[in-house]
C-alpha cells in the first residue's frame, strides 16, 4: 500500500534512512571529531555560554582577534534528536583565516523537546547573539547562518518572513542550507517519528515549503548528488517554492556528495561549497 507519492512504508523509510545509503557512515562521526579537536587546539574557543534556561541551550564560540567580524552560526543535524555542536567544531576552521566569528550552537532533542520548541529555541539563540555579539568581535548587524540536514530544516525556520520582520529585520544577511528537510509531511509516517513525535499540525507550522522567506536574505539551498530521491526532492521542493518569494536564492547539486559528505568541503578553498560560503559572506 503506498503511504507517501509512490512509497509504501518499507520504501519512504528507505528513502529517509541516511546510514543505510551511506554504509562507512561511522567513518564521517570519527573524522569529524579528530577535526574539531584539531581545530580546538589551534584556535580559541569559549564554550557553553548559555542563552536560555534549558541545559541544551547553550552554544560555543571561535572568536578571531578583528573587532566588528562577519559572524557565521551553525545549526547542526542528527534528525532533531542526536549530535553535540562540539562535533562539528571544525568547521571554525573554514573561515577563521578570514576574521569570521564561528558560533556552534545546541538546541533541545526529540523525545524531550518538541519541534516547536527547537525552533523557538533557535530563534532565541540568534536574539541572544545578536544583542551579545560585540563582546566576541562579531558585527551583530553582519549574521549569516547555516544549516545541514536538521539544523538547515531549523535554519531555514529562521528565514521565515514574518518572525524576521519583526525580530530580525536587517541583521540576518543570508543562509545556506545543506540536505535539509522542509517538508516535516513525510517525516510523520516514518519509524523515526516513534522517537520524534511530530503531528499533522505541528508538521505543517514547520515546514519550511509551506512558509515565506524573507525576501531580504540571499538563500543557498543545496544537495548532494548522491543522496536519496526524497532528499534531494526536498531541496528542490523548497527552491521552488521559495524562487518566486526571494530575490536572491539559489539551488546547488553537488556532484559526488551524500548527506555526510557534504560538511568537510567547507575546509577545501577550492571547493563548490566553500566558495558558496565565501560569496554568502561576501569575504
Amino acid at each position: 500500500m503506498l503511504i507517501y507519492k509512490q512509497y509504501n512504508k518499507e520504501q519512504l523509510n528507505n528513502q529517509y534512512n541516511i546510514r543505510l545509503h551511506v554504509p562507512d557512515f561511522a567513518t564521517y562521526f570519527e573524522r569529524w571529531e579528530k577535526l574539531s579537536k584539531e581545530t580546538r587546539a589551534k584556535y580559541p574557543v569559549i564554550k557553553d555560554i548559555h542563552y536560555g534556561d534549558n541545559e541544551r541551550e547553550c552554544l560555543d564560540v571561535f572568536p578571531p582577534a578583528k573587532p566588528n567580524s562577519k559572524t557565521l552560526i551553525f545549526i547542526h543535524g542528527g534528525y532533531w534528536h542526536l549530535f553535540d555542536k562540539t562535533t562539528f567544531h571544525f568547521i571554525a576552521e573554514a573561515f577563521y583565516a578570514d576574521d569570521v566569528t564561528t558560533v556552534l550552537i545546541n538546541y533541545p532533542l526529540a523525545p524531550a523537546a518538541t519541534v516547536n520548541e527547537m525552533v523557538a529555541s533557535c530563534r532565541k539563540a540568534v536574539l541572544w547573539l545578536h544583542r551579545n555579539l560585540q563582546q566576541f568581535n562579531g558585527d551583530p548587524q553582519q549574521v549569516y547562518i547555516m544549516g545541514n540536514s536538521a539544523g538547515a530544516h531549523l535554519a531555514a525556520m529562521l528565514i521565515e518572513k514574518e518572525w524576521m520582520q519583526q525580530n530580525a529585520a536587517g541583521f540576518i544577511k543570508g543562509a545556506c542550507l545543506l540536505s535539509g528537510i522542509f517538508n516535516l509531511l513525510p517525516v510523520q509516517l516514518l519509524q523515526l517519528n516513534s522517537v520524534l513525535n511530530i503531528s499533522r499540525e505541528t508538521a505543517v507550522r514547520n515546514s519550511p515549503v509551506e512558509l515565506i522567506p524573507d525576501k531580504n536574505c540571499q538563500l543557498f539551498v543545496c544537495v548532494g548528488a548522491d543522496e536519496t530521491d526524497e532528499f534531494k526532492c526536498q531541496s528542490r521542493q523548497l527552491y521552488d517554492n521559495w524562487k518566486d518569494k526571494s530575490t536572491a536564492i539559489e539551488f546547488l547539486e553537488l556532484p559526488g556528495i551524500n548527506h555526510y559528505s557534504i560538511l568537510e568541503p567547507l575546509l577545501n578553498k577550492a571547493s563548490a561549497l566553500h566558495i558558496t560560503l565565501r560569496n554568502m559572506m561576501n569575504i
